[in-house]
């Protein structure tokens, strides 16, 4: 299925133009990717496409989707043996959106769940930094990371100097195999400071089935005007864990437009920590304290290509290890009609 869906994909992609912005144009776009990664001695490898469709209808409904084909590789004993596969596919959205006024827009479906930023702004393969997802990225988005229901979103204030954003929801429990979620309700908020680049936020969330549980965390992000860096952080807790992670990026250039060789170039790194709670059914988290330290680069080439190597060490009770990705990533964008951007 992944062999198909890649053949038919790179088709497309090689035989679409251009896309320039336009109204009203149904677009697909996403990223495809290829990874290495080494933990612990034991080397997988995960070839992925992530297409997402956005189809606008009139000038205030958007229907937007994106589903992931991945498979997975791996030696039948761990470094040594034949190699086996397995295939997987997911639907990770499929939502309503009706942009009622600038102050709200509102979502029925399923939709990402909205809880601190790496699950719903970091996760996609074309825009994390680092390939593994942090240590606490289980936190708040049980059961799978999405959510059936509704949600309301946007800006409740906007000065001049600071914006107060929003984000509510409420998701029903599913669990078909494709649009699986959790019973929850949560809320987002957020200031965002236009003169330094930089955004605050708080998240909260009470799961609502089996076992009733409170998540809660914080966040930062910022991206100063006058350095090529972008610094992003998490804190969150629930019963089951806490912990944060710190990243940050600085690209070798004046600016984040530099196409110099050397501009192209971004040094990444990230530290993390988990503390173990009390752990719960069906937690994604850890299984001891662990600590994290991962250093890595980016390297931009043209056409929205991107190769990325990392390394780092992992320190657990449960034994230490090494941790090495090698992954290149592609971006695309283009009318999903051909010939409709003309």
């Amino acid at each position: 299925m992944l062999q198909r869906a890649t053949w038919i994909l790179m088709m497309v992609l090689f035989s679409g133009s251009a896309l320039r912005a336009q109204s009203n144009v149904p677009i697909i776009s996403g990223g495809v990717q290829f990874l290495s990664s080494t933990n612990g001695g034991v080397t997988t490898f995960q070839p992925l496409i992530a297409p997402v469709v956005a189809i606008p209808i009139g000038e205030r409904w958007l229907v937007e989707s994106r589903a992931t084909f991945d498979e997975f590789i791996f030696r039948e004993n761990g470094t040594s043996g034949p190699y086996h596969a397995l295939t997987f596919s997911s639907m990770d959205y499929l939502q309503l959106d009706f942009l009622a006024n600038r102050h709200v827009t509102i979502t029925l479906g399923q939709f990402l769940t909205p809880f601190g930023i790496y699950n719903e702004r970091v996760s996609p393969v074309w825009i994390r930094n680092i390939a593994d997802p942090p240590l606490i990225a289980g936190i708040g988005t049980r059961t799978s990371g999405s959510s059936d229901g509704g949600m309301l979103r946007g800006v409740a204030i906007e000065k001049k100097d600071w914006q107060l954003q929003y984000t509510a929801y409420f998701a029903a429990r599913s669990g078909t195999r494709q649009f699986n979620s959790g019973r929850t309700a949560g809320a987002r908020v957020g200031v965002f400071v236009p003169g330094p680049r930089l955004e605050v936020g708080f998240s909260y969330q009470r799961f609502l089935q089996d076992l009733h549980l409170n998540s809660w965390g914080t966040y930062v992000v910022w991206q100063p005007s006058g350095a090529p860096l972008d610094v992003r952080a998490e804190y969150a807790h629930s019963r089951g864990g806490q912990g944060y992670w710190l990243e940050g990026a600085y690209r070798f250039s004046r600016s984040r437009d530099d196409s110099s060789w050397l501009g192209r170039l971004q040094a990444i790194g990230r530290v993390q920590q988990f503390y173990l709670g009390t752990p719960s059914p069906n937690d994604v988290l850890p299984g001891a304290d662990t600590q994290q330290v991962e250093l890595g680069l980016n390297y931009y080439l043209p056409h929205n290509v991107r190769l990325n190597a990392s390394g780092g060490r992992q320190f657990s009770s449960l034994g230490n290890s090494n941790v090495w990705n090698l992954q290149i990533t592609y971006r695309f964008l283009f009318p999903l009609i051909p010939g409709s951007a003309r």
